[in-house]
């Protein structure tokens, strides 16, 4: 099948490429707008493969959108484009409103135009809101609480309305935290690793209690191609690491892993509307034949060492816009932060 892959020089996008050109059973089209974290050095190894190609845009921009889809006579969509990290949807809500629902809305309407066969959402499990007890399934009701969960939120209602409206063939994956490498540091665990490797402070919101399911890029990649080519359509599915996680307990395993004091942890003034947990329930896709192989300690110390060995990769980002947008989020936290303690 001839598929457009949407933010394809983004974290998972690169890792959902690779994966489906190496399957051998697709031919893709990458579109990245390339905004602050897109890389094309994610995909470098990929340079001329005759089953890869690359286009600059934004799927946002309708006129391309209907080029490229007629040009390359596109069968297949899976949309990873997104606006993902909620500390920075907390600072400029409209960017993630403007991709996340109205690009996705573009897109889909364009795919529908052009008699795209399937479509396939890439989401998140932050749409069902902080889950206290027990874990979301696929039926339960959306309750985001951040601009960027929202958005999410927005962008999958919008797909599962056209196959409601126009039996238009989609799919949506809502998949857990995910780590592994190439991740842009200003998330958590490649943030942290990356400060710990220069000891400098790890900012960690709040007491550090907050509860996450961790899920390894590989198997969620793995769990999109695998609802993309075996999925029910009209139908959600959610993809989740099973690896349940307090986030100060990670941070004290990537400091360990590195040999650092646990004195780097430092607690420091929560963020507006922070979740407390999350957990969503997976019966669906593994009923469908998928499970996660990755465990998460292995996961972790591999994705640490990663950082360790690729410095080039992140040294060159850190020192770019991310700088100015790691002041405004977490300089005067850190001045009236509280140290773990050694």
């Amino acid at each position: 099948m001839r598929l457009l892959v949407t933010g394809g020089a983004g974290f998972i996008g690169s890792h959902l490429v690779r994966r489906l050109i190496q399957s051998g059973s697709h031919s893709v089209v990458n579109l990245d707008a390339l905004k602050y974290s897109g890389n094309l050095e994610n995909l470098a190894d990929l340079a001329g493969h005759p089953q890869y190609a690359f286009v600059h845009a934004d799927i946002g921009d309708q006129p391309v959108v209907h080029t490229i889809l007629q040009e390359h006579r596109i069968e297949g969509i899976i949309n990873c484009a997104a606006e993902t990290h909620v500390d920075r949807s907390i600072l400029d809500p409209g960017a993630f409103a403007r991709t996340d629902v109205v690009g996705t809305g573009i897109l889909l309407e364009e795919a529908r135009r052009a008699g795209v066969r399937r479509f396939l959402q890439v989401s998140t499990d932050e749409v069902y809101g902080s889950v206290e007890q027990g874990s979301s399934t696929e039926n339960d009701r959306l309750e985001p609480r951040s601009p960027y969960s929202a958005s999410k939120a927005g962008g999958d209602l919008l797909v599962l309305s056209y196959w409601t409206t126009y039996q238009f063939p989609v799919l949506v994956t809502r998949g857990s935290n995910t780590y592994g490498p190439n991740q842009y540091p200003e998330k958590f665990i490649p943030l942290f690793a990356t400060n710990a490797i220069d000891g400098e402070p790890l900012p960690l919101y709040g007491d550090g209690k907050q509860c996450r399911d961790w899920l390894s890029v590989h198997d969620h990649v793995a769990g999109i191609q695998h609802v993309f080519e075996q999925g029910q359509l009209g139908t959600v599915y959610n993809v989740g690491g099973g690896n349940e996680r307090e986030n100060i307990t990670v941070a004290e395993q990537i400091v360990g892993t590195l040999g650092k004091s646990r004195s780097l942890i430092r607690l420091v003034q929560d963020r507006p509307g922070h979740d407390r947990r999350y957990s969503i329930d997976c019966s669906r896709l593994r009923a469908l034949g998928w499970s996660p192989q990755v465990p998460f300690e292995e996961g972790l110390k591999e994705t640490v060492e990663w950082y360790r060995t690729h410095e080039s990769w992140w040294r060159t980002i850190k020192s770019g816009e991310f700088k100015a947008y790691y002041q405004q989020q977490y300089a005067k936290r850190l001045q009236q932060g509280t140290a773990c303690g050694s």
